[in-house]
């Protein structure tokens, strides 16, 4: 007699091997050593660049341990500047994530909606939002509303299109299995659609993410919050480059820090689509 059995239809599948567990959740050593390679490389180039080969003048790129010395003697200042960049960026993150999700679903649920509201979002979305600047502090006022404002601006179109697209492609042969089963409207929002549109819910998400730290520095360039954007405008104004470009090194690891938990949110949260995909 084989030792195979055939596995029953809708008899639970066996856990995996506690190795095999173990194994998936250990980190490769590529995860941490090619980042770490990259910023290597980047900061060799960076300073043979500036004093290596003198091709630009230290005053437009100062070298990096010209950066790594103001930075050091300024962590006073620029720490707490990075703090309240920090929380106006994921303030602002969330905020566009909630409505950004919710007029995605508007637009997915009613395609007049749709005819009728995409033109104005493609237009919103393709004016500069430095543009924007000045107007925001006429318009809102100085504070943390600006701020808010200019992340909004510029996360809110990727979220809008995502959902929207995530919530009308779900695949077919689901969309057939809610029907055959005579599932409601929200069940099958709730079951079906919703689950398959998250993974394209959280590309928008992860493509907003940077553009929300952008969004927070420039809004803080017309606004009295002593964030990072306004330490760059005020060591810029003074001659000071190489603690701007200290600043400017802090919103890119913002940014890293950022986006890598939204990652690993998403991996927490959608356990089942590395297991359903092939990986590179």
């Amino acid at each position: 007699m084989s030792q195979l059995t055939e596995a029953r239809p809708g008899a639970p599948a066996e856990p995996p091997p506690a190795a095999a567990v173990r194994r998936r959740r250990a980190v490769p050593p590529a995860t941490v050593g090619l980042p770490l390679l990259g910023l290597v490389i980047a900061v060799a180039a960076w300073w043979l660049v500036t004093s290596g080969l003198h091709l630009v003048h230290p005053v437009a790129l100062p070298p990096p341990q010209a950066v790594a010395r103001s930075l050091a003697a300024t962590t006073d200042v620029l720490l707490p500047a990075l703090g309240i960049t920090t929380w106006m960026t994921v303030a602002g993150f969330l905020l566009s994530s909630a409505v950004g999700v919710l007029i995605g679903m508007a637009l997915a649920a009613s395609s007049r909606v749709e005819r009728m509201f995409a033109p104005l979002l493609v237009a919103v979305n393709a004016v500069p939002k430095i543009a924007f600047g000045p107007l925001l502090v006429v318009a809102v006022g100085f504070g943390q509303k600006p701020i808010l404002t200019m992340v909004f601006l510029l996360c809110f179109f990727p979220i809008v299109l995502s959902t929207a697209t995530g919530l009308t492609t779900t695949p077919a042969d689901l969309a057939e299995l809610g029907r055959s089963l005579n599932a409601s409207w929200w069940q099958s929002f709730r079951k079906v659609r919703l689950p398959a549109a998250l993974p394209q819910i959280f590309v928008g998400l992860k493509v907003a993410m940077p553009l929300a730290a952008i969004g927070a520095v420039i809004g803080e360039f017309y606004s009295d919050r002593p964030g990072l954007g306004y330490q760059i405008l005020q060591y810029n104004g003074v001659g000071d480059t190489a603690t701007a470009w200290a600043a400017i090194l802090l919103v890119a690891l913002m940014s890293i820090v950022l986006y890598a938990a939204l990652s690993a949110i998403e991996r927490f949260a959608l356990p089942w689509v590395r297991a359903t995909t092939s990986a590179r």
